[in-house]
């Protein structure tokens, strides 16, 4: 690969000008689950029993953020006990399911945080998001949102929902707040241009 083909590519891969300064004072990140946390994908067997597929890589960008200090919530429309399980299984402890009306699912995540929507991040992918992202401080996409959320968010991952988009916000994210060598280059002694941030 050339020099020219290297560039072009850490360029896709710096996230799109992620808004490092608006972001520097966010203390937690909101995901909605289907098309964020999955690529949207719903399987049910014959009795009406639910399985997601979550990227390992998102997974690991979480516990990233949560030793960088940044709380993680999440609020879903629909009832899954597989999301309670990968939210137990990542230690997410603020989860809002069931929740059809976001916009009080954030005053509930607020009320239950003690942390306050415009210190708060959210990721969406599709319309029932949208009136929450109007009163967080940062709202942020994956590549395949539906084009109304697109048009919004002040950041669109390169990455699709359930493959990586996560995993893209959390580097930005612990970029933003000045964590990245206590929580990312201690541990594995990469920088954030190992990463394909090109800062």
């Amino acid at each position: 690969m050339n020099d020219h083909v290297d560039q072009h590519t850490l360029t896709q891969s710096s996230g799109f000008n992620f808004p490092f300064e608006q972001a520097a004072d966010i203390r937690m990140l909101i995901l909605d689950v289907d098309g964020v946390m999955t690529d949207g994908s719903i399987i049910m067997d014959q009795h009406g029993d639910e399985l997601k597929a979550f990227n390992v890589r998102d997974g690991h960008g979480i516990k990233m953020l949560q030793r960088a200090g940044i709380s993680i919530g999440i609020i879903t429309g629909r009832n899954s006990a597989v999301v309670a399980a990968r939210a137990s299984d990542l230690g997410i402890e603020y989860v809002i399911q069931g929740c059809l009306n976001k916009a009080e699912g954030l005053l509930q995540m607020e009320q239950q945080t003690g942390i306050p929507a415009k210190q708060c991040a959210m990721m969406g992918d599709d319309v029932l998001d949208l009136p929450p992202m109007y009163q967080c401080k940062l709202s942020l996409a994956p590549a395949d949102a539906h084009q109304a959320v697109l048009s919004y968010v002040d950041w669109v991952s390169d990455s699709t929902g359930g493959r990586g988009a996560i995993r893209q916000a959390a580097e930005a994210l612990i970029i933003a707040v000045s964590k990245w060598d206590e929580s990312v280059k201690s541990r594995y002694e990469i920088t954030p241009a190992a990463c394909g941030w090109n800062l």
